[in-house]
């Protein structure tokens, strides 16, 4: 329990950490990043704004303060669970993201389970038959998932399920149907690494002298395979899980907006186009709560598959 207690104080304290130092460098590289939200909302390329009418929007967002005065305003709002409110849609930051997180969160489960039931098997298949055909088709389907764009997986699969055959929808979302063909997107594009992963690790665990030592005592190889030597292959992809959370909130953004998912893709893009922000800090700043949250959660699995690390012992 103290060992649990340990991670979760230590978390906590990295998210705090991050939260100020990721905050300051989004809330900085907005303000110097060329593009201007007044002008942006004024339309200025469509209608003629005087100088007054700018300058009166700069002062009544706070954008004629120093910079330092501008953020830690935000940061003694965010603090208050207030993120501000968007400039363009005129509607509080917190509840435009809260209204899109679920159906961001609800894609990503689809796309680890696909990835689960791609990675896992076709790694299994490839390090228990080694050297051989399975095994050399696991790493060419390795090797063709790597050399894919996820877009452009997506648009294939778009083609042959929903306009060619007709048995899945082509966007939006409603009914289970809707989560296949973009959670098959998502996981094939994160697939190959963890395929490779446990494929090596696999072979390198069912070559250790526990493993043999189960063989000796005559354990069925079904048992030592699901039960040993696959739980002691788990802890490197969980760490690969916990690494690569960012890139699956990052890379997410591309399939929401190729399937017109309502999630936060289609959010922060806009808000990029339009120099929103409120909402592009905002969004930063959730989902680097997400990803120390996701570490948090991948860090108390370390204390269920490895005992070892309960007591406090390193990692071999």
């Amino acid at each position: 329990m103290q060992r649990v207690l340990s991670i979760i104080g230590s978390r906590c304290l990295q998210l705090v950490i991050m939260v100020l130092v990721l905050s300051f460098v989004t809330f900085l590289l907005m303000k110097v990043t060329p593009g201007d939200p007044i002008r942006a909302l004024l339309k200025v390329d469509d209608v003629v704004v005087t100088t007054a009418e700018e300058e009166r929007l700069m002062k009544e967002y706070g954008f004629d303060q120093p910079i330092f005065v501008q953020y830690k305003e935000w940061i003694l709002n965010v603090v208050q669970l207030d993120l501000g409110e968007s400039i363009i849609a005129k509607r509080p930051v917190f509840d435009m993201i809260m209204s899109r997180l679920p159906a961001t969160i609800a894609l990503s489960i689809g796309g680890l389970v696909a990835l689960f039931l791609i990675s896992v098997p076709i790694g299994i298949l490839g390090a228990v038959y080694e050297g051989r055909w399975p095994d050399y088709l696991s790493r060419w389907i390795a090797l063709v998932g790597a050399s894919i764009p996820s877009f452009w997986l997506g648009l294939l699969l778009i083609y042959f399920f929903s306009l060619k055959l007709n048995i899945l929808p082509v966007m939006g979302k409603g009914t289970f149907a809707h989560y296949i063909l973009p959670s098959i997107t998502l996981g094939v594009a994160m697939a190959p690494m963890y395929i490779r992963l446990l494929r090596e690790r696999l072979i390198s665990t069912l070559q250790s002298s526990y493993i043999e030592a189960a063989k000796t005592r005559g354990l069925r190889k079904e048992r030592i395979l699901f039960f040993h030597a696959l739980r002691g292959s788990l802890i490197p992809l969980v760490t690969m899980f916990g690494l690569s959370i960012g890139s699956l909130l990052g890379g997410i953004t591309v399939i929401e907006i190729l399937f017109s998912w309502p999630g936060m893709g289609e959010l922060i893009v806009q808000a990029v186009m339009q120099r929103d922000y409120p909402v592009i800090q905002g969004y930063i700043l959730i989902v680097g709560f997400l990803v120390v949250i996701t570490n948090l959660v991948v860090d108390l699995t370390y204390l269920v598959i490895n005992p070892q690390i309960k007591q406090g012992k390193e990692l071999g």
